[in-house]
């Protein structure tokens, strides 16, 4: 590309197929080969040229791997027949620049926020724009559709120039269901959604925190969680597909980081934290797989189909329980809790890490530099097994105390 590169998108049905956008005004697909990049590429599978100035959007259909759309700082966006090869359509119902794009589950509809302070919601196969709310009092950056909620939601500016988010009724866009300010720093809040746990995460840019809600049909809609905090600041953050989650370990969310003082891309596990060693289906339900739900044909023809599901069992893998008990030699029992014996003490490294997995934070916190910085956060995703933890940790506590002053008594 002979300018920068604004956006880009993998596939979601082809692991090594990504497209991209730049300031040349052109949208490229690039196709990565088998074993990873080696050297540079410099030949794209595709160009396609359609806009006037640069693109800085593009967005993938949910459902159909023939369909990609882009938006650029002409106003317009363009709908791609991949099949093809050709521009099939174009939507020019926005006066100012484009900020976001969001499809929604079946990709029927198209939700949009622009620069004149508008979200439109628009059937992208007739460009008709169907809900239009003016937010006036607030800046809209970012949209994105919450799964078969038919609700939507934003993140922006309000008036009083600090961070808030607000829920909508997709089919009535008259007034906001809920509005909630989140802090006065001015980096843009990303928004991601799983739909399969039905959790909210929101990413500022030049934050280095990442908080996470979880979104009901119902009052209060938005339940705060819990937020995971490092001092290195993001840039940009990536997202892991659910069937690259390792399901064993009940990771259900994996962000790529991108580290801008670092240099680095920095991966970040949100992993419910149980002991079971069966496979969790009620974190793990059917999801989105690799098989696209209809053709470029089918689609603009007017056909709307939801995502081919999968089930990740497949990929569960039961953990081992020999490495995870110590030898009856090594081992002895007082009142139903195992004592090891011959254990060299922690130091104070892994007891400060051990530490820090329990409070749900990053080693990188503690006043322990040289600890691990890639731990993985552990998001309490049920409140009644994190109170169940914590029990078992004072019952264990408890057993220790008694057992010290049994053997002081004794002596």
């Amino acid at each position: 590309m002979s300018l920068f590169v604004m956006d880009i998108r993998w596939s979601p049905f082809m692991d090594n197929i990504i497209a991209s956008s730049s300031e040349d005004c052109t949208v490229r697909i690039w196709q990565i080969p088998d074993g990873g990049l080696r050297r540079n590429m410099t030949e794209a599978l595709m160009i396609l040229i359609g806009h006037s100035r640069r693109v800085g959007l593009i967005e993938w259909h949910p459902t159909c791997s023939g369909i990609l759309l882009s938006a650029g700082y002409d106003c317009k966006i363009l709908i791609w027949n991949l099949e093809e090869g050709v521009a099939v359509k174009m939507i020019d119902s926005h006066p100012d620049v484009i900020l976001c794009m969001s499809f929604n589950t079946d990709g029927s509809l198209l939700a949009t926020s622009c620069k004149d302070k508008k979200l439109r919601i628009i059937d992208p196969r007739s460009g008709k724009v169907l809900q239009e709310a003016d937010c006036k009092s607030t800046r809209v950056n970012r949209v994105v559709f919450l799964g078969n909620l038919k609700r939507v939601l934003t993140t922006g500016v309000s008036r009083w120039n600090t961070r808030q988010i607000a829920l909508w009724d997709q089919e009535d866009l008259s007034a906001p269901i809920t509005e909630e300010e989140i802090d006065g720093l001015s980096g843009v809040l990303f928004p991601f959604y799983d739909a399969d746990t039905h959790m909210l995460y929101l990413a500022g840019k030049g934050d280095g925190n990442i908080r996470y809600y979880e979104v009901s049909p119902e009052k209060p809609f938005l339940q705060f969680l819990m937020e995971f905090r490092s001092p290195a600041p993001q840039k940009g953050l990536g997202v892991m597909p659910k069937r690259g989650m390792d399901v064993s370990e009940c990771e259900i969310f994996r962000f790529y980081k991108l580290v801008t003082l670092k240099g680095l891309v920095e991966p970040i596990s949100m992993i419910v934290p149980r002991r079971s060693e069966t496979y969790q289906e009620d974190i793990f339900p059917m999801t989105a797989g690799t098989e696209s739900a209809l053709s470029a044909a089918e689609w603009l023809s007017g056909i709307d189909r939801g995502p081919q599901l999968i089930s990740l069992k497949e990929a569960y893998k039961r953990p081992n329980p020999a490495g995870l008990r110590a030898s009856k030699r090594d081992r002895r029992t007082v009142k139903g809790i195992d004592l090891l014996e011959n254990i060299t003490p922690n130091t104070d490294k892994e007891v400060c890490v051990c530490m820090c997995m329990c409070m749900c934070i990053t080693p990188m916190e503690s006043p322990h530099k040289d600890s691990k910085p890639d731990m993985c956060v552990c998001v309490c995703y049920c409140w009644r097994f994190f109170f169940m933890f914590m029990k078992e940790v004072s019952l264990a506590h408890q057993g220790c105390i008694n057992l010290i002053n049994n053997n002081n008594k004794k002596q």
